[in-house]
């Protein structure tokens, strides 16, 4: 067979290794990968179909080691957008994705595709709380304080409270950034409060409803899309026991163990522990009565030992990284603490890419 691809060795040695995971897992025969490869090799190079495309994005969050919620990954609809050109078109593509994962607070896991190698999403998630440094010290989310003035600087003005939805700053290929800012009617935002604690009310606290990931690339096939932004739902703890309570982000827990009346002078008293404990039981409280989806770290730990149950049902191994699968609340609760699991990293899978700013 002469040269798969016109690229390195190691993207026609992909390119091989996922049609023949496509091929194995549809139990097609063996005569389609003959003239499957047959095509890419007259084409002089990979072009996934929108199928296979489908079929490597939810292989990607079956292959996720960080992600506890993987019991779900063929369920996630995907959206091909690799023929879209300009940053406009980027950006209503991403306004229908957020639309059609938000639905109505019941949650829909999505991802959005772009064209391989060429567009990139600045944001961390497309929909983000701004930072601000001011005199009287840091105002919303720490973490976003260096894309904040960015987006000034590109000519954005935030109002300046606690939780100011970011714009969206697009990049194709090396054109300079575009910004965008998502109309208040597409973001789905759930208001913290807590059945006991009435004051805890009164802090006007709350988070958005769907996480999506946007600063991954999805790799498949020797092929890279670096703008694939993809969403779940949320675990409860990434916003109880992180966004809101982490030092670098939100830092409330002295806040809600003052509206407890714990005494937080000492460590003895547990006051973190407690104060996190509610802060987390707030959010869950809160999206349940929103009817916007959102799992407990204990059924997401279930659901993830169901996962494991499948994926030895069909002969596959599974692959986690434990110090992110463990929830950051009462891991020892759960059966994933007390159990080994391999850090084999696999492909198709998400990664981490270098930040453009």
């Amino acid at each position: 067979m002469k040269p798969l691809y016109e690229q390195s060795e190691k993207q026609q040695k992909e390119a091989i290794e996922f049609l023949t995971l496509y091929k194995n897992e549809n139990a097609l025969p063996d005569r389609w990968l003959s003239n499957r490869l047959d095509e890419v090799s007259k084409d002089g190079a990979y072009n996934p179909t929108t199928e296979e495309l489908t079929f490597g994005a939810r292989v990607a969050w079956r292959n996720s080691n960080r992600c506890i919620g993987r019991l779900f990954w063929n369920s996630l609809q995907v959206f091909d957008e690799r023929h879209l050109q300009t940053e406009a078109d980027i950006y209503e593509a991403l306004l229908r994705h957020i639309k059609y994962a938000s639905n109505d607070g019941k949650i829909r896991p999505t991802i959005t595709i772009f064209k391989e190698n060429s567009v990139r999403i600045w944001n961390y998630q497309l929909i983000r709380y701004a930072g601000y440094e001011t005199a009287d010290g840091i105002i919303g989310d720490r973490d976003s304080i260096k894309l904040t003035k960015i987006c000034e600087q590109l000519g954005w003005k935030g109002k300046g409270t606690p939780f100011d939805i970011l714009p969206l700053v697009i990049q194709i290929d090396d054109r300079p950034p575009t910004l965008f800012e998502i109309p208040k009617k597409y973001v789905l935002e759930v208001a913290i409060r807590h059945p006991q604690y009435e004051k805890l009310s009164e802090l006007n606290l709350k988070w958005y409803g769907v996480p999506i990931v946007s600063n991954m690339k999805l790799s498949l096939g020797g092929i890279e899309f670096t703008g694939a932004p993809f969403n779940g739902w949320y675990m409860g703890t990434e916003i109880g026991a992180r966004n809101l309570a982490d030092v670098n982000r939100y830092n409330l827990l002295p806040t809600v163990a003052e509206i407890m009346g714990l005494d937080t002078k000492s460590n003895i008293t547990l006051w973190k522990d407690r104060a996190l404990v509610e802060l987390n039981f707030a959010v869950l409280y809160s999206f349940k009565e929103d009817g916007v989806s959102i799992v407990d770290h204990h059924t997401a730990a279930q659901q993830f030992k169901l996962f494991e149950q499948q994926e030895e049902e069909a002969n596959r191994k599974v692959t986690g990284n434990w110090a992110w699968l463990i929830p950051p609340v009462s891991p020892a609760t759960t059966h994933i603490f007390h159990k080994p699991i391999e850090n084999l990293i696999q492909k198709p899978n998400y990664f981490y890419q270098k930040s453009p700013y």
